[in-house]
């Protein structure tokens, strides 16, 4: 299966993208899904790859997905149709930020991962959706906690009534840190130790507490628990594959 969804709701598109099901040869399959301008793959089968996961994602309504240029920091950016450019016209992101959030339909959000957590926030109340991408560094940065506020803020959602998905990543049994690392999370935390196991770090858990502590339901919050670095017949992980792989793509909007 090439997308993985959380939920079935009428008005809502969403997925988080694996590697299968696409037309790019230049890694370990020879029908990888690389949805990244990656300097070993060319740029004809990206965008073909996009083309493929937006409409198998939207069910053939959509076929560009609006993607920032990711920072790994806490920026988080409203989409809507007055907001020009998206995209560029060779389909490169314009916004900058690790965040995007939208009401309006008709239009596809997304981020890129491969070994970071991507999030889906969904508010089905008043029908707005997040995606969020949550490496270490945004994880420690809040970025979550930051979504759920521009939520709040931007459409009036209520935390309770938010739902969060946390979509395939580097899982707490590959992802090993750095004392700086370490260092960084007892600094925001005080659950900080809970998440390591020696020099492993569970940055499922740590988005997880964040969306929990910032008013979700813990029963709203499901945690995919895919791990990028086992599994790379279905992920691309740039740990496991040393920095020579594709990207994919966590996407979400409300239906047009």
């Amino acid at each position: 299966m090439s997308v993985l969804r959380a939920w079935d709701f009428d008005w809502l598109w969403h997925g988080f993208s694996t590697r299968l099901g696409g037309v790019s040869t230049v890694y370990r399959r020879p029908d990888d899904l690389n949805l990244g301008w990656t300097k070993e793959d060319t740029d004809a089968n990206v965008a073909e790859n996009r083309r493929i996961f937006a409409l198998r994602t939207t069910l053939n309504a959509v076929s560009d997905t609006v993607l920032t240029r990711q920072t790994h920091g806490v920026v988080i950016n409203r989409v809507h149709a007055g907001l020009e450019p998206l995209i560029t016209e060779n389909g490169r992101a314009v916004l900058e930020g690790d965040g995007l959030v939208t009401n309006e339909p008709g239009i596809l959000i997304g981020v890129q991962t491969a070994d970071c957590i991507p999030v889906i926030l969904v508010d089905p109340v008043q029908k707005a959706v997040g995606v969020f991408h949550a490496g270490w560094r945004g994880t420690v940065a809040g970025i979550v906690e930051a979504g759920v506020l521009r939520m709040a803020s931007e459409f009036g959602s209520a935390p309770a009534d938010m739902l969060g998905a946390i979509g395939p990543g580097i899982g707490p049994c590959c992802f090993e840190t750095g004392n700086e690392v370490r260092t960084a999370f007892r600094e925001r935390w005080t659950y900080a130790e809970e998440l390591f196991e020696g020099r492993l770090i569970n940055l499922w858990e740590a988005n997880r507490r964040q969306l929990v502590d910032s008013g979700l339901r813990p029963e709203s919050v499901t945690v995919l628990g895919e791990c990028t670095a086992h599994q790379l017949d279905r992920f691309f992980s740039h740990r496991a594959e040393k920095g020579v792989t594709g990207r994919m793509i966590a996407a979400a909007g409300v239906k047009g």
